[in-house]
């Protein structure tokens, strides 16, 4: 047996972490706010409205400072933008609440009766109904653990760590330390047991709640964390083993409903401040140890009351059972990383494709006419209604039929993905950027401005957002197309790394936090991310590498999953290691008489070859430099994955963990390549 999924429907408790934050196009129109592109916003080009011809482009950011030029050491930096929803000041946390737990506990008193949290469980690999927990259930048992957790001698400000994927007992026990002002600390289920010990080291965890899949991880380490972890609770089962391993290295071990029933007296919710630390919450970073991000109430309040609509954190999505669990709780709201919404794209596509001739020309009739459509500013509803009912609601319907929003963060979404759900959803769409430090979204799209599409939006309205110039790769942030290193400032941002006052220095550098990402402002306000600060590195002969920048240029072969490109200051020339798309590959190998299955195609020659040929026509498209070619290829099977350690759990590649776990096939097509050449 097992159980997956959580959901949280109308007067959702918004004080779990979250991927993105979005806030709804209002009525547009000069008098509430929109700026002039000639006045506010001035690398803005002006554009004349179709029907009167005479307003100028609508922008959504807008100047607070003046850029500042290069002095020293320092490199020079572009103005000061913020949303436009912000000009008069940045939203800050509401006066009168202090913690997230009021949050929660208005939400409950609002909503006692509404289902809060759902999950399903498998038997015997077939999922069940949804099982759903109240508002009013939820509080009270989060009241219950919380009061276990005390009498467990952990006190207001101590850490309690939470280990597994998502589910309603992760959330509860979240809110359980929220009720007694304890900080929690996730433990994420793809770092590893070398990082969990870490972090319970590093941040003194005391207790940790832990999924029934990731207790070996717990107890392998639990010699190297005694010091400071002395009771395990089980989001289920214990078994008597497990708490004899654990007894002999002084932990006491305790199954959900033990703990629950070992409550003698609930303990009075204790007063909290906003300054109060509410989570450290370790980034997994692609190097190095991982960096625990503090987080207080008043930053994680200041980012709830700036959304419309809050999600919770995620996890790993397995996509063979997304599209059930879809048809079955039939969301509103749909949040999903890239590489989800690629997968929801190419079965749609498929099933196009498959189609007859006439029913593809349909298609394709009603896709343009409803993109021409929003392209001159028509809202993604009123621009096709009559195509809406009779195309793309069948596409509707395949994601459950009630999907207002869509919304993609984590890492950049491909255009034409974007595009193509934009128009054929039948619902908004939008992008965001933010990471754990900015207590997680910091821009955002505005719903139905086409014009957003590729970008990452506007700053949202606790953050002012600039650029800082990058010599070294050739970006400036004065230019007249600003380029450069994307810095934040504002009411959402932590308070430093955990225990790692260097590290805080680095990043935080006179109030602006250096994200390390590089950006370029649009006309239009918005942000579009274009390169990382640090994948960059020197060939032999001197130039340099944006290897970011060339990965994206590469996924536009649709023979790609993924690829890694590798080069290094003792070479000339780039290598790569792709994942094939499996459909695609195969299609190609039955037409070209090349046999055997998926792996072994991986391996055939005429294959690479193909792939290497189609890289290469998309590099020509794209105008890559000669040095930006790959001159070599390896073509592997299985997707990069969390399992090897090879990315992170927002899907970076860990680029040192690559090159550890293919360096002899690296140093293969180095000789290869340069046995060609020569």
């Amino acid at each position: 047996m097992g159980y997956r999924g959580t959901g949280a429907i109308a007067g959702a408790d918004t004080t779990s972490a979250f991927n993105v934050c979005v806030f709804v196009r209002l009525d547009l129109s000069r008098d509430n706010g929109i700026a002039s592109a000639a006045t506010e916003y001035p690398f803005a080009t002006s554009k004349y409205n179709n029907q009167t011809k005479t307003r100028s482009m609508e922008v959504y950011a807008v100047k607070v400072e003046e850029g500042n030029p290069a002095t020293g050491k320092k490199p020079s930096c572009g103005p000061v933008y913020r949303s436009i929803y912000a000009k008069d000041g940045l939203l800050e946390a509401p006066l009168g609440i202090e913690s997230l737990w009021e949050i929660f506990s208005g939400s409950v008193k609002r909503y006692p009766q509404n289902q809060m949290l759902g999950c399903r469980e498998l038997i015997d690999g077939k999922a069940r109904d949804y099982a759903w927990q109240t508002y009013e259930e939820v509080y009270e048992l989060a009241l219950k653990i919380g009061s276990a957790i005390r009498q467990c001698g952990v006190n207001l400000g101590d850490r309690c760590g939470i280990y597994g994927p998502n589910c309603p007992e992760w959330v509860i026990t979240m809110e359980a330390c929220n009720s007694q002002g304890i900080c929690y600390v996730p433990l994420y289920d793809s770092l590893g047991p070398n990082a969990v010990e870490f972090i319970i080291n590093h941040a003194e965890v005391s207790i940790v709640f832990v999924h029934e899949n990731n207790i070996n991880s717990i107890l392998k380490c639990l010699s190297k964390c005694a010091a400071h972890l002395k009771t395990i609770v089980s989001f289920r089962r214990v078994t008597d083993e497990q708490k004899r391993l654990a007894d002999a290295a002084g932990v006491s071990f305790f199954s959900w409903e033990e703990f629950v029933s070992s409550v003698n007296v609930t303990c009075e919710v204790p007063q909290k401040s906003k300054d109060d630390i509410c989570t450290i919450m370790y980034t997994s970073g692609t190097t190095g140890e991982p960096k625990g991000v503090i987080l207080t109430n008043r930053a994680i309040l200041a980012e709830v009351i700036n959304n419309e609509h809050l999600l919770q954190e995620t996890d790993k999505v397995d996509v063979r059972y997304l599209m059930e669990d879809i048809q079955v709780l039939k969301p509103t709201i749909f949040c999903g990383v890239p590489r989800v919404y690629d997968r929801i794209y190419s079965g749609i596509n498929q099933r196009i494709s498959s189609g007859g001739f006439l029913s593809k020309k349909l298609f394709q009739y009603a896709y343009d006419h409803k993109l021409r459509n929003m392209k001159k500013g028509l809202k993604q509803d009123e621009a096709s209604p009559f195509f809406d009912r009779l195309i793309f609601n069948n596409i509707r319907q395949a994601i459950g039929g009630r999907v207002r929003i869509m919304i993609s963060g984590a890492a950049p979404i491909p255009r034409h993905v974007e595009e193509f759900l934009r128009v054929a959803t039948c619902s908004v769409f939008i992008q965001g950027y933010g990471l754990t430090e900015s207590c997680s979204g910091c821009f955002t799209c505005i719903a139905n401005v086409l014009s957003m599409m590729g970008t990452v939006g506007v700053p949202i309205k606790t953050i002012e957002a600039k650029l800082e110039s990058v010599p070294e790769m050739g970006y400036d942030a004065n230019s007249s197309t600003p380029q450069g290193e994307i810095c934040l400032r504002g009411n959402t941002l932590f308070s430093g790394y955990y225990k790692r006052p260097n590290l805080t220095d680095e990043v935080l550098v006179d109030g602006w936090f250096h994200t390390g990402d590089i950006g370029e402002w649009q006309p239009n306000g918005a942000m579009k991310i274009i390169d990382r600060k640090k994948n960059i590195f020197k060939l032999s002969q001197g130039e340099y590498v944006a290897v970011e920048v060339l990965e994206n240029t590469y996924m536009q072969c649709p023979l790609l999953t993924s690829i890694w490109v590798y080069g290094n200051s003792f070479e000339s020339f780039l290598v790569g290691v792709v994942v094939p798309e499996k459909s695609l590959l195969e299609e190609w190998a039955k037409s070209n008489d090349v046999s055997g299955d998926f792996d072994q195609l991986c391996k055939h020659p005429k294959a690479r070859k193909h792939i290497m040929e189609e890289l290469n026509k998309t590099g020509q498209k794209y105008q890559l430099k000669g040095f930006e070619m790959l001159k070599s290829i390896h073509l592997e099977p299985r997707p990069f994955d969390m399992e090897r350690d090879l990315i992170t759990p927002t899907f970076k590649l860990k680029r040192p963990q690559l090159l550890k776990h293919f360096k002899e096939r690296i140093d293969e097509l180095y000789q290869e390549a340069k046995e060609r050449k020569g």
